[in-house]
């Protein structure tokens, strides 16, 4: 699965697919948040909270200036990456993320990155669920809902093409480091340095193929299609 950041709005439509899960910032109040890079099921409740006001308040801005840009009766479609599940931590939309935090504690552990240093990191993202999403947009009040939707994405784009795929990316763990990279890569490096950034992700790699060996990875996708006015 390919993550990318797009917006179009052309007055009377608006598309934008994942732009809307990147928070302004990390939320405040999430210091207490060690050895997580993200919600977890280890993270505390504040921190939960503090994630979910932040994309409240991310969310509804968007909506707003999105609504400024669109004709009475024009339509929007949002994808977020998201969940099925009312627990933000759920498995479902953490344990990506999970993955790349355990891959940064053997690093730790092995003395490689200060500890420290992994604690004050978090990643700006919330994963909306559907009632989430809707209970925003109806709070904001600038459009209505026409459709609603939710549905799963294998966590390797290219499960399903091996056949037809050279053997570079017949190796799913290889093919989701890749994705999460492109993601990760600037946070990760911004805040650790670029020294450690091929240490990481080979890690990662390894951790997220012998997972995705194991049991059954999917990404949800909540996609609400809105109509202002």
């Amino acid at each position: 699965m390919e993550v990318v950041q797009v917006l179009h709005m052309k007055g009377g439509v608006g598309e934008t697919s994942y732009a809307t899960n990147s928070l302004v910032q990390v939320p405040d109040g999430v210091e207490n948040n060690r050895g997580n890079i993200y919600m977890a099921s280890t993270s505390p409740p504040n921190v939960l909270k503090a994630y979910y006001e932040q994309f409240q308040k991310d969310f509804s801005l968007f909506l707003k200036c999105r609504s400024e840009e669109l004709v009475d009766g024009g339509r929007m479609v949002l994808t977020f990456l998201g969940r099925r599940s009312e627990d933000p931590s759920s498995k479902e939309c953490c344990y990506i993320w999970e993955l790349l935090a355990m891959a940064l504690n053997d690093m730790v552990f092995e003395g490689v990155i200060e500890e420290e240093k992994l604690n004050s990191f978090n990643i700006p993202q919330y994963t909306p669920s559907p009632a989430e999403v809707k209970s925003e947009v109806v709070k904001e009040g600038s459009f209505t809902v026409d459709r609603l939707e939710v549905t799963e994405v294998n966590w390797d784009a290219y499960q399903n093409e091996f056949g037809s795929l050279s053997d570079a990316y017949k190796d799913g763990g290889y093919n989701v480091a890749k994705c999460m990279r492109a993601v990760a890569e600037p946070l990760l490096a911004s805040h650790f340095g670029e020294a450690i950034i091929d240490e990481v992700f080979q890690r990662y790699r390894d951790i997220v193929a012998d997972r995705m060996a194991k049991e059954k990875t999917e990404f949800v996708n909540v996609i609400i299609s809105l109509i202002k006015g």
